[in-house]
């Protein structure tokens, strides 16, 4: 290269995790003789990348879609169209044996830790399972080892290993369906509601262990949850759900200093605050009616029926995620975008 050539610019690193225009539609029959009635959208042209060893936070009233978008990604439901993409590989493409493989790379913690484990095997059975079921020929020695190592990474030591789930609380219930997902030294965790059926004591233990997990292993997250104070303490970014769309997505300091869709300002109305409880100017916003349904989503924005900014063109044009600040990392899909 020539002294006096500039250097060429370095390639920007392609994100671990793309996942563009999904969509997850279900059938419905109604009626004497079962005619088929317009499908639930469930999850509707949904699109987000991840970094690697981020975090990303998915946030949403129950019914938005979010489990269903967990459960597309990890293959356990068929989606209706879109891609995913996990390290330029087209997942929803792969079958049989490189379908088995990419799931070593990617694990579900599930949200209830009362039903997700056998009642009837061991806490070491349970984290040495995986390890069966992908075939993957190790000693038994080398097994156990495996085991023991995860479970002291989470908490625990060889006394709970021979436990049943009936005999544990609930924050070790969630703790071995923990270990159970980081055993195959996955690349990434998706969080369905980890916390959400426990002690909000509990949940804090928790939720410090699985950000001192992702530092320590370098793991990439996907948290799935309804609140968000307990979503903002592990995730970088922010993503937004309403009947089964992003309406907002950023960072996780320019979500919460600088929201401009009118549901997240009403999501961050409604987490406690100093504000409130001193009597301070912390405005509270209270939505009226019910999120409609999403067998029959309004046409235009789907949250204008809600929304105290609605005007005409809310009904005519359903807006697309664009950048509205000054940064392209902060996108809203909103006609009227202004911060409060």
């Amino acid at each position: 290269m020539h002294k006096d050539q500039p250097a060429p610019a370095a390639a920007t690193p392609r994100p671990l995790i793309e996942v563009t225009d999904l969509v997850c539609h279900f059938p419905v029959r109604g009626g004497l003789l079962r005619r088929k009635r317009k499908p639930i959208q469930a999850v509707d042209h949904l699109s987000f990348s991840v970094e690697r060893g981020e975090g990303l936070g998915v946030v949403g009233e129950s019914g938005c879609g979010k489990s269903t978008m967990a459960n597309a990604l990890m293959r356990l439901i068929q989606p209706t169209s879109g891609s995913f993409r996990f390290d330029g590989q087209e997942v929803f493409a792969l079958e049989g044996a490189a379908l088995r493989r990419w799931r070593r790379e990617v694990q579900l913690v599930f949200q209830n830790p009362y039903a997700s484990l056998d009642p009837r095997m061991t806490v070491r059975q349970i984290v040495e399972e995986p390890l069966l079921v992908n075939g993957l020929d190790l000693p038994a020695s080398e097994r156990r080892a495996q085991v023991m190592s995860i479970l002291e990474r989470v908490g625990f030591d060889s006394r709970h290993a021979n436990r049943y789930p009936h005999q544990l609380s609930g924050g070790q219930r969630q703790r071995v369906g923990i270990a159970r997902g980081l055993v195959l030294k996955p690349k990434v965790l998706i969080l369905d509601e980890p916390v959400s059926a426990l002690d909000v004591s509990v949940q804090a233990q928790v939720l410090n262990l699985l950000d001192s997990l992702r530092r320590d292993l370098g793991l990439t997250f996907i948290f799935i949850g309804h609140d968000l104070s307990v979503v903002r303490h592990v995730s970088e970014r922010i993503a937004v759900m309403y009947l089964g769309r992003i309406v907002e997505i950023g960072k996780r300091d320019a979500v919460f200093g600088r929201a401009r869709h009118p549901y997240t300002q009403a999501l961050l109305s409604a987490v406690p605050s100093p504000d409130h409880a001193k009597g301070g100017t912390g405005k509270r916003i209270t939505l009226q009616g019910d999120p409609p349904s999403p067998a029959n989503p309004p046409s235009g924005c789907r949250f204008r029926t809600r929304c105290w900014k609605a005007s005409e063109i809310c009904a005519r044009i359903d807006p697309q995620l664009q950048a509205h600040a000054a940064t392209e990392d902060h996108q809203v899909a909103c006609h009227h975008p202004e911060p409060l």
